[in-house]
């Protein structure tokens, strides 16, 4: 089963290996961090987490809205947003014409190029990443006009669905 965490505007892809194992990856500024963790549910909204030698406890409950959840490791504090990657449904909602706004695979695939560069002005409508899938070429276009803030993906790169390809502020 995969998922994707969306946490203080980072996005985090999980997949459940088996019952107790979870595989991570995290895009940040360019650099991807891989991993591997092992869950454990203690109790309801309680689970142990073994990452890295080290573990953690973790109590999950529900956040501020709806589609949140607060997630609680040692004394930091998370709301956490949990989408499905089949779920993603690209353009539409407010949310798109103010502020920062992460442009998404909607499906797995490989980019093939790059049309813009960090730092662009881009117009709505306007061509971002090219991403090759079922041997199409899809031209992941602008949904909203603003400035390329970063483009943590590279030509030749395999992407997840789900999988920033662009960040637009």
């Amino acid at each position: 089963m995969k998922r994707i965490l969306e946490i203080n505007g980072r996005s985090i892809d999980l997949e459940w290996t088996n019952s107790d194992s979870i595989a991570f990856r995290h895009h940040s500024a360019g650099t991807v961090t891989e991993g591997q963790a092992s869950v454990l549910r203690l109790d309801d909204g309680v689970y142990s987490v073994l990452w890295n030698g080290r573990s953690y406890e973790a109590r999950v409950s529900p956040g501020s809205a709806p589609s949140l959840l607060a997630v609680q490791v040692h004394s930091a504090h998370f709301e956490v947003a949990v989408r499905d990657p089949r779920e993603y449904v690209p353009g539409g909602g407010d949310a798109l014409a103010h502020g920062h706004f992460e442009l998404k695979a909607p499906m797995p695939g490989k980019v093939i190029r790059l049309l813009v560069q960090v730092g662009d002005h881009v117009q709505q409508g306007q061509g971002l990443v090219v991403v090759e899938a079922m041997k199409m070429q899809n031209e992941m276009r602008a949904p909203r006009a603003g400035v390329v803030t970063a483009i943590p993906v590279q030509p030749g790169d395999a992407v997840g669905a789900g999988q920033v390809l662009a960040v637009i502020d």
